[in-house]
């Protein structure tokens, strides 16, 4: 086996790790927001004092919101692939965001005061099957653009066969018809939809919902304007950016 083939080898079986890594933060996401299952959950583990547990959750949600935001601008993607190959650009990106939500699982400080809170079983139900809706708009909305492209794979696999990996299509499918960020919007979702919101839940909420709205918005939008340019911005001026069913506007 030449040096050649050995390299491809080598990142196809990098970008398989990378997407492994990826699918544990991500479904630990799930028991970590909801409380389910999992060890070490957003409402759960030793507290300390206040402002210690503010400080440190802001600061973990900060790292994934800084490693999020500057790896996925085209200007840090063109000098990273100077750096690394092309075809494990979007992996390690996935990795390292990835390895920054196990961040958040393990540091998270609970703060468990009780904001509110549904006693009617009803309600809960209602609101538990609101929140596992959102983290199937979060999968589905994955697969309505390209999830193997968005997560590494394809990239990786055309890479083993010599082939190269063209440029993401522009693609308005399903959900992408209702908003213009689906992903977004059922993680909103998912983070609100709570029958017990703690001071802890509220705090991640807040963050993490703060962070998508100027993420995307001056972030995401301004790149997407630039690669894609009059037929996004036709795109924006038809579809809501976030919230279903509103005239449109950029803002929302």
């Amino acid at each position: 086996m030449n040096k050649k083939i050995m390299k491809k080898s080598a990142i196809f079986i990098y970008g398989i790790v990378a997407y492994c890594v990826f699918l544990i933060a991500f479904l630990y996401a799930i028991g970590f927001v909801g409380n389910i299952i999992v060890p070490k959950s957003i409402d759960s583990g030793a507290e300390t004092t206040l402002l210690s547990s503010i400080l440190i959750n802001v600061i973990v949600l900060s790292v994934f919101a800084l490693q999020h935001s500057i790896m996925a601008r085209p200007a840090f993607k063109k000098w990273f692939t100077t750096i690394i190959s092309p075809a494990m650009e979007r992996s390690t990106y996935i990795l390292l965001s990835s390895l920054a939500l196990l961040l958040i699982y393990w540091q998270w400080q609970s703060i468990t005061t009780i904001v509110w809170e549904a006693e009617n079983e009803i309600v809960i139900l209602i609101l538990r099957g609101i929140f596992f809706l959102g983290w199937l708009i979060v999968l589905l909305s994955t697969f309505m653009i390209n999830h193997f492209e968005l997560f590494g794979l394809a990239q990786i696999f055309d890479n083993l066969k010599n082939r190269q990996t063209p440029n993401p299509k522009f693609q308005t499918n399903f959900l992408y018809k209702i908003v213009r960020h689906p992903i977004m919007l059922g993680f909103i979702i998912a983070f609100w939809a709570t029958p017990t919101m703690t001071v802890g839940h509220l705090l991640f909420s807040l963050v993490t919902t703060i962070y998508i709205l100027i993420a995307v918005k001056f972030l995401e939008e301004k790149d997407l304007r630039k690669s894609i340019g009059e037929k996004y911005e036709t795109y924006q001026k038809e579809v809501p950016m976030i919230i279903p069913f509103t005239k449109n506007t950029r803002k929302f």
